[in-house]
């Protein structure tokens, strides 16, 4: 999988913008500031339809406007996709594939898989539970993208269901969202589980690859005891632990039962990685997540391309030769930097510079 085709109109510091990409590392070179991550946030929103940086859409149009569109061809197995995404502040985002409008944005999830690292990563083994539940829930969605709907449709109820505990809603209307809420929370818990179980052995080979001296490792962590790959199991161990909790639930207004209320540990040796991991430790088994979702995709016969996002300068000379290692795996990768001499002659071979709203093969020589 690669992208040959990149324009952006409207998107972020960019009114218009058209790149052409080759296969292999592809660098954008600038000052902090400049609008390098603004292409890599394009890339990424195509590939998850939403983007690392913000929650919302506004803030991702030029000049507070209305709309932003992105435009790509992606090559992937031996055929051109063309995918156009057009980005609204203040209605439905609006996509279409090979020129064809589809039903829902959701369509073009899977087109375009993306694996990306950026110093934010930190937040994987330092951040609240949040962050790891997003990371859990982007690598299911590439490995399998009807599980957006049943995300999207969780996260939904569960605001829902918290917006009737705040009021103090009767019993009769909170029940179908209780229901909705078991039966989704169900699906998600039995995903999560299964992904860990796959992820565990690759991040740990991973960070052993690093010279780290303690062992390391991942699990779930649920608020609710024995939850396993088996929906039915689920559902039955969630059902009663909400019975268990429906008073607590109305006094506090909140809903407490469920995989919103979930976590991935992250286990470093005998201690959690959180409140342990030294800032090496910490940076190694954020990025031994990252490369060992790598792994686990091309194990499954996926071919995602990689994003550096700014990274290079925050990680040490072993770090660093373990990131150009996967990358020599992927058929492409995109790379930012504010400094050149940052990154190996490899990464050099196709450069842009990027200056406030302008992208160019050629270094900008003015003084």
């Amino acid at each position: 999988m690669r992208v040959s085709k990149l324009a952006l109109n409207n998107f972020r510091s960019y009114k218009n913008l058209e790149l052409t990409f080759e296969p292999g590392p592809i660098t954008f070179i600038g000052d902090n500031g400049c609008g390098k991550t603004n292409i890599a946030e394009a890339l990424i929103y195509l590939g998850f339809l939403s983007s690392h940086r913000v929650s919302t859409n506004a803030p991702l149009i030029y000049n507070n406007g209305d709309q932003a569109i992105i435009r790509s061809e992606i090559w992937s197995d031996n055929r051109t996709l063309a995918i156009d995404l057009e980005i609204n502040a203040s209605k439905a985002n609006r996509a279409r594939l090979n020129q064809n409008p589809t039903k829902s944005q959701r369509d073009i999830l899977g087109a375009l898989q993306i694996i990306y690292f950026s110093p934010e990563d930190l937040d994987l083994v330092r951040g609240d539970p949040s962050h790891r539940r997003d990371f859990l829930d982007k690598l299911l969605i590439l490995r399998a993208p009807r599980l957006a709907g049943v995300i999207s449709d969780y996260e939904r109820v569960v605001r829902q269901r918290n917006t009737l505990l705040k009021t103090r809603a009767p019993d009769n209307a909170l029940a179908p969202w209780t229901e909705q809420l078991i039966n989704l929370g169900s699906q998600l818990s039995a995903e999560r589980i299964n992904l860990v179980g796959k992820l565990n052995p690759f991040m740990a080979a991973n960070y052993a690859n690093l010279n780290e001296v303690k062992p390391a490792s991942i699990s779930y962590k649920s608020s609710t005891n024995g939850l396993t790959t088996n929906i039915e199991n689920n559902a039955a161990l969630l059902t009663a632990k909400q019975l268990e909790v429906a008073r607590n639930e109305s006094e506090r207004g909140v809903s407490l039962v469920g995989p919103h209320r979930d976590d991935l540990h992250l286990q470093l040796g005998d201690f959690p990685a959180k409140g342990y991991a030294s800032h090496g430790e910490s940076w190694s088994m954020a990025i031994s997540l990252r490369i060992a979702s790598f792994d686990l995709l091309k194990s499954e016969g996926a071919e995602p391309i990689l994003i550096l996002d700014d990274i290079f300068a925050e990680l040490d000379a072993a770090r660093r030769a373990q990131l150009v290692s996967v990358t020599q795996l992927a058929e492409q990768t995109f790379i930012t930097a504010a400094v050149e001499s940052d990154l190996p002659p490899e990464f050099l071979t196709q450069k842009f510079y990027v200056s406030p709203g302008l992208v160019s093969r050629e270094k900008d020589s003015s003084p």
